[in-house]
Order: structure tokens, then C-alpha cells, then sequence
């Protein structure tokens, strides 16, 4: 039987987004597993959600760009040594090398294993470079492994672990296409949605990161040829403190004659079921993304899906459905490719591979493998 683990994850706060979700997921199947899983950050909206699911919280504002963040150095050893950590995991850039300088001034006898996640594709050179340095660099996708071994080429590669980020399926069941049900309640719900024409859909936070504009000139291209019915919602593309790139959408919505067909909200909290009232899901992010959740959960409810081919979304649908990938920032070859999918949606993956039960029971054989 294999003993208790204490395991300490290591980000700057508990406020939203997927490494903070990743850290959730994780401490979850850590504490089902009968280990004891220890956050430390900053706090956040999440820290409820945290205690929950029975994890433990150490406030530091670990994450807070300033020198003074080196006073958490000596907390985070004393952390460290008091709680008898078996294993230190970093998330994130400046938490990693806070914990990985308080490892340093330990005893190599006594001292816990160390392990980084590569979230993201950040921008290489020495401040980034830590996230490579853990005795195991788990990368959330084959993108991010190739990122990682081009811009770092002494590092083993036999420490690195491919552990993609995963979806409940149980959370975006398959749906039928099209769910009449789904689409009437959105209707009514926004009525600028309702109609027979196709429903295509972006969510994605209110940045120019995400491609809203490269939607707003598909959803024209398509209107002005074969789907002149055709609607466009964006969830996310609302967001405060960024009205000015919102006034910038709606007024290039206007000078595309798509105004009354396009949709911006504030983040939906019913996801799955947005997914499954549209007809068409749009992921196109204009920088990489290392993974792409996006692609896994429409493909899992039963929605085709068309984005660039680059970077994680692009490795995704080249598995699962790569009638939907499209050279980067080819608005013409997006419009064809929208317009085929739309004509003869593509038979969705029988079962999505990327589930959060594998990427928690790989992470945790991942913690086991180092701790013995």
C-alpha cells in the first residue's frame, strides 16, 4: 500500500482560469486518494471551492512582482519542514522559483521532490526557464513538450510527462445536433439568437488574444454568401475594465453590416448547454494556446469545431476532427471550411479521450513515481 503523500502546490492566487483549476482538480483527486494537499497562494474566489473538495490553504502572496515577495523565501521553507512535504509542485513562473530557492537552503536528505506544469507557452529565456526545472516537467500537451525541448535543448527529455488537461464527460454529455430544446431556450432567453439560420459560437475572454474580429468577418462572409441567416454569440467578450475593446467590436460589427447578428455577453456559467444550442464552435485564438478545452468540450457534447492550426487547438483537431483545421489567419480558407461544416457537420469522436480522471490519475502516478 502506498503511504500518505503531503503535496504543496505552489501559484499566485486562487482567482479563475485553467491553472487554478488544474490545482482544484489535482487537490481533489489528491484528497480522495487519502493524501493531504496543501495550496499556498495568495487567496482568492476560489478558496471556498478549495476547502470543499478538502484542501488546505497557506496565504502568501507569492505571485506579487516586487523583491519584497522574497520574504516568503524562509515561510515556504519553514512550511516545508514543519508540514514534512513529500512533494512541491509550481504552476506558475515567479511561485516556482520562491519554492525552488526556499528547496535550496534545505538538507538533500529531508528535502522534497520538486515538480513543475508547463501551462503555457511563455515567452522562453531565464525567468522562464524554472518552469523546466523540475525533477518532473509535466506539459499539458505534445505542443507544449516540443515548446519546451526547442527552447530549452539541454534539458533530459526523459523528465518530461505529457499529462493533457481533461474534461468531465459527465459534465458535457453528447447532445443531439440539432437540440431544438437548447436553442428555443436561448431564444427566448436572447432573443437577438433566436431564428433557423446556424448558431456559431466563441467564448473566449474580452482580448483580441481570442479572434473575436477574425468571427465578426467569418459571420460576414458567411451572411453576404451561402447562410445569410447565420448568428454569431460571443460569451466572455463582455468583460469589465475592458469596455473599449468591446466599443471596438460592436463598432467593427456596425462597418460590417453584422450588427444585429452578433451576440457580445459576459461569461455563461451554462456552458455545455450553449454548446449544445449552437451549430458551428469557433476556436480562434490568435497567439497559441497550449492546450485548447475548448475543442475537447464541444467535440464532447456533439458540436464540430473549426480554429486555427497552431498550437494546442491545432494538435487537438488534427486527432479528434481535423476537417476543422485551418492555416492560421486564412480568412478565406475559414469561411470555406465554416460553410463545409456547416453543410455536413463531421461525424463527432465516439468518446473524448481527454478526460480529468486520466490527467488526475496520471499526475498522482507522476507524485508517486518521485516520492517512491
Amino acid at each position: 500500500m502506498r503511504r500518505r503523500l503531503t503535496v504543496v502546490q505552489l501559484l499566485p492566487a486562487l482567482e479563475s482560469g485553467g491553472v487554478e483549476r488544474s490545482t482544484l482538480e489535482i487537490t481533489a483527486a489528491l484528497v480522495a486518494a487519502g493524501h493531504r494537499a496543501i495550496v499556498v497562494s495568495a487567496g482568492g474566489r476560489l478558496l471556498l471551492a478549495l476547502r470543499e473538495c478538502g484542501g488546505e490553504h497557506v496565504t502568501l502572496d507569492i505571485g506579487r512582482k516586487s523583491l519584497a515577495v522574497m520574504r516568503h523565501v524562509p515561510a515556504l521553507r519553514a512550511l516545508f519542514e514543519r508540514e514534512r512535504v513529500d512533494i512541491v509542485h509550481a504552476r506558475s513562473r515567479l511561485p516556482a522559483w520562491l519554492g525552488r530557492l526556499a528547496l535550496a537552503t534545505l538538507p538533500a536528505p529531508t528535502r522534497p521532490r520538486w515538480i513543475t506544469t508547463v501551462h503555457g507557452l511563455n515567452s522562453p529565456g531565464r525567468y522562464s526557464a524554472v518552469m523546466a526545472s523540475g525533477e518532473r516537467v509535466i506539459c499539458v500537451s505534445d505542443t507544449v513538450r516540443d515548446y519546451v525541448l526547442r527552447h530549452y535543448p539541454k534539458l533530459d527529455p526523459a523528465r518530461l510527462r505529457v499529462i493533457p488537461r481533461g474534461i468531465d464527460p459527465a459534465q458535457f454529455p453528447r447532445r443531439p445536433h440539432p437540440d431544438d430544446g437548447a436553442r428555443a431556450r436561448l431564444g427566448a432567453e436572447s432573443p437577438p439568437l433566436a431564428g433557423h439560420g446556424p448558431l456559431l459560437l466563441l467564448p473566449g475572454r474580452g482580448t483580441r488574444l481570442k479572434g473575436h474580429a477574425d468571427a465578426l468577418q467569418l459571420l460576414a462572409a458567411l451572411r453576404a454568401g451561402p447562410f445569410p441567416e447565420a448568428r454569431l454569440w460571443l460569451p466572455g467578450a463582455r468583460e469589465a475594465g475592458r469596455e473599449a475593446y468591446l466599443d471596438e467590436l460592436r463598432s467593427q460589427a456596425v462597418q460590417l453590416g453584422v450588427a444585429d447578428a452578433a451576440l457580445f455577453t459576459a461569461p455563461t456559467s451554462r456552458i455545455a448547454e450553449a454548446y449544445a444550442a449552437c451549430d458551428l464552435v469557433l476556436q480562434l485564438s490568435r497567439k497559441p494556446e497550449a492546450f485548447g478545452r475548448t475543442v475537447v468540450e464541444a467535440l464532447s457534447v456533439g458540436r464540430p469545431v473549426l480554429g486555427w492550426a497552431h498550437g494546442g487547438v491545432g494538435e487537438l483537431l488534427q486527432h479528434l476532427q481535423p476537417q476543422g483545421a485551418v492555416a492560421p489567419f486564412d480568412a478565406t480558407a475559414l469561411a470555406a471550411t465554416a460553410a463545409s461544416l456547416l453543410r455536413a457537420p463531421p461525424q463527432p469522436p465516439d468518446g473524448v479521450p481527454y478526460t480529468l480522471d486520466a490527467m488526475q490519475q496520471a499526475t498522482l502516478e507522476t507524485y508517486a513515481e518521485l516520492a517512491g
